[in-house]
C-alpha cells in the first residue's frame, strides 16, 4: 500500500484492524460466501475480509464510517462490479434501502466494541431481512449472547438475541491478530434468525420492557424489580416464582411475563 493510502487506527472509532491471514481465512471458511449471496459488511476497515468476500463473486455492500478509509477501499475494490460502498454510520443505516429479499441478507463485520451491542439490537429489529450474521466481537460479549440461565453472563443481551436467533460461539481470537492489538480477547459468533420464533411474544416491546426492568437490578427478586409493571399475583399467574432472581428465568418464562403485561387493560 502506498504512503497515500496508509491509515492509522483511530481510537474514537474503536478501530483494531485484523491482519492475521490465518484468522481471516478461518472467518471466511465459517461464512462460506457463494456467488448467489447478498452480503453486507459493516466496518470493512482496510479490507481484510472484504477481498475474500468479493472473490466469492457475491454481491457485497459495505458500510464504513471513517471518511479517511473511503479512498483506501475505492482504490482496492472500486473497480469490482460486485462492490458497493456506503459511507456513513451503521447505527443510522437504513437496511431496507438495500432492497434485499426477506431472509436473504448475510451480515458480516469486525465490529467496534463501543457500538457492538446497540448495532446488534438494531439488526435484530431488521431480522426479517437477514439470513445469518457473522461478527468479530469482544469475547465477553459473545459469552453473554450465548449464555444460558443461572450464570453471571446471562442477561438482557442473552435473552433478546436468543429470542430472535440461534447463537453459535465459533472460536476465539487473540489480541495479536489485530493492529493495534486490543486489550481484550475477541471471538467470532454466528447468529441465525429463527425461521419460526420458538417463544413468540404477543408484543415484542412488552418483552423488551420486562427484560430491561428485570435486569436493571439483577440481584433483587422479580417481585421487586418488576413491581412497577406487574403485581406479585400477576407474576404467579404467569407461572413464575416472584422470589426468583431474573438470571434464574429462561426465555419462555420472560415471554409469559411479557404476555401478562400485554394483557393488562389500557388506561383510559
Amino acid at each position: 500500500m502506498t504512503e497515500l493510502f496508509q491509515h492509522k487506527a483511530r481510537k474514537r472509532f474503536g478501530q483494531n484492524f485484523l491482519h492475521d491471514a490465518g484468522v481471516i481465512d478461518k472467518i471466511l471458511r465459517a461464512i462460506r460466501p457463494r456467488p448467489e449471496d447478498r452480503l453486507l459488511e459493516i466496518g470493512p476497515g482496510q479490507g481484510a475480509l472484504t477481498e475474500g468476500l468479493l472473490s466469492s463473486d457475491a454481491q457485497l455492500d459495505v458500510v464504513e464510517l471513517d471518511k479517511d478509509l473511503i479512498p483506501i477501499l475505492i482504490h482496492q475494490f472500486g473497480s469490482k462490479p460486485n462492490f458497493h460502498l456506503h459511507q456513513g454510520d451503521a447505527l443510522k443505516f437504513d437496511f431496507t434501502s438495500l432492497d434485499a429479499a426477506p431472509s436473504s441478507l448475510r451480515v458480516v463485520g469486525n465490529l467496534p466494541y463501543n457500538i457492538s451491542t446497540p448495532l446488534i439490537f438494531l439488526l435484530l429489529r431488521n431480522a426479517g431481512l437477514i439470513r445469518d450474521m457473522h461478527f468479530m466481537l469482544q469475547k465477553e460479549v459473545v459469552q453473554r449472547m450465548a449464555a444460558g440461565p443461572g450464570g453471571g453472563d446471562y442477561g438482557r443481551l442473552s435473552i433478546m438475541v436468543q429470542y430472535h436467533c440461534r447463537v453459535e460461539h465459533l472460536f476465539n481470537v487473540g489480541p495479536g491478530a489485530f493492529n493495534p492489538p486490543p486489550k481484550v480477547d475477541s471471538a467470532i459468533v454466528r447468529l441465525v434468525p429463527h425461521e419460526v420464533l420458538p417463544h413468540p411474544a404477543k408484543d415484542h416491546r412488552a418483552l423488551e420492557r420486562v427484560v430491561r426492568e428485570a435486569f436493571n437490578q439483577r440481584r433483587k427478586t422479580l417481585r421487586n424489580t418488576l413491581k412497577a409493571l406487574l403485581s406479585n399475583d400477576e407474576i404467579i399467574a404467569a407461572g413464575v416464582d416472584g422470589s426468583l432472581r431474573p438470571e434464574q428465568l429462561d426465555l419462555a418464562a420472560f415471554v409469559r411475563l411479557a404476555d401478562k403485561l400485554s394483557d393488562q387493560p389500557v388506561a383510559e
